[in-house]
């Protein structure tokens, strides 16, 4: 078997690395000239949305031989809206960091990789088609899955982020739900030392949203960052994405191509976060090339947690800053707090289900 793997990100090196630990040697074709040639920013793995597994990082070295070491992992998670705010404590999952750094995953993965990797690579899907007997789709956005007509997109959101300097506590993280400055969407601060942490904002492209104006929600969110974090913030770096993809293939697998990591759709809508599916797509795929498993079967549990998080998107979108303040205002209990730190699992349909009272007009 001659196998190309189409992006070094995380689903990528993933699956070139599970492939390498049983005897053979995929070629990685990467677009870019180094691995994680991209902005900085912060990110999560957030247990809940990874159930039943609770610890993810310990979960892949165990399982997998795939070892991670994030900047920390969230034992507190502060949440405002408008004018409620709530504290969950727990083992709530793990920051880390992404892109131009050298402590990255994308970067951690990379050193475990051992084949060969072509980088400022131009080869075409239908090119590699040409040479390779299979081929793992793995280009970090779903282009190409669209481009195949394998790819439901639900919607698209925009997206701005500074990296900012100040005085935080690696352990804690922060989200915001307030229309004002996030309509439809959120607002999070991930911390990745004790001197930096990443602030965004992220909303639906829907039509009454581009009609907003993003330098005016920018200026609101971070006068209230600012404010809710007691300090006045520096800012260091800065990005911007506008229309991300958030969606899920059809068929994780056509012939010997193999859809993983936002090609599959990996990303849970919920918070718009989804390295450790990623990840596991990755795998998955190598798994069913070794012969240890149906790639569609691997990934159900995947699709499953998608559609979850989907239904919880759809439920907190429907609702407006007073609904918001009474959703934030009833997580200061231990209802709540469980519901974040069980090990059930299927948590996403709980928050669902009390979500779903305050989502009927």
């Amino acid at each position: 078997m001659k196998i190309a793997i189409m992006g070094a990100g995380l689903s990528g090196l993933a699956c070139g690395i599970t492939l390498e630990k049983h005897g053979m040697s995929p070629t990685i074709f990467e677009r870019r000239g180094v691995v994680g040639d991209r902005f900085v920013n912060g990110e999560i793995m957030l247990s809940i949305l990874n159930r039943p597994i609770n610890n993810s990082i310990g979960y892949l070295s165990e399982e997998y031989g795939i070892h991670l070491k994030p900047t920390g992992n969230i034992k507190e998670l502060r949440i405002f809206s408008e004018n409620k705010e709530a504290s969950i404590k727990g083992q709530l999952g793990f920051s880390n960091i992404r892109g131009r750094d050298e402590d990255s995953y994308e970067m951690q993965l990379y050193k475990q990789f051992r084949g060969n990797v072509v980088f400022n690579s131009r080869y075409t899907y239908e090119e590699l088609l040409q040479d390779f007997t299979h081929v793992i789709l793995a280009t970090g956005d779903a282009a190409d899955a669209k481009k195949i007509q394998n790819y439901k997109e639900e919607l698209t959101v925009t997206i701005r982020g500074v990296m900012v300097e100040g005085d935080f506590d690696r352990y804690k993280a922060a989200a915001w739900l307030d229309n004002n400055f996030a309509p439809q969407g959120y607002g999070y601060c991930i911390p990745i030392s004790e001197e930096e942490a990443n602030i965004v904002i992220a909303y639906p492209d829907y039509p009454h949203n581009k009609e907003m104006d993003i330098n005016q929600l920018w200026s609101n969110f971070y006068d209230r960052a600012c404010r809710d974090l007691k300090q006045d913030l520096r800012i260091t770096d800065k990005f911007e994405i506008t229309r991300y993809i958030i969606g899920m293939c059809q068929y994780p697998r056509i012939g010997n191509t193999f859809f993983v990591g936002n090609n599959f759709g990996s990303i849970m809508p919920f918070l718009g976060f989804g390295q450790f599916a990623a990840i596991l797509t990755g795998v998955y795929g190598a798994k069913d090339i070794l012969g240890q498993g149906k790639y569609e079967e691997l990934t159900n549990h995947l699709r499953k947690s998608y559609n979850n998080s989907l239904v919880l998107r759809r439920s907190l979108e429907k609702l407006n800053n007073q609904k918001l303040d009474l959703l934030v205002g009833s997580m200061n209990n231990r209802v709540v707090e469980r519901i974040f730190n069980t090990k059930h699992a299927d948590p996403l349909r709980y928050l669902a289900y009390l979500l779903r009272p305050l989502s009927r007009k």
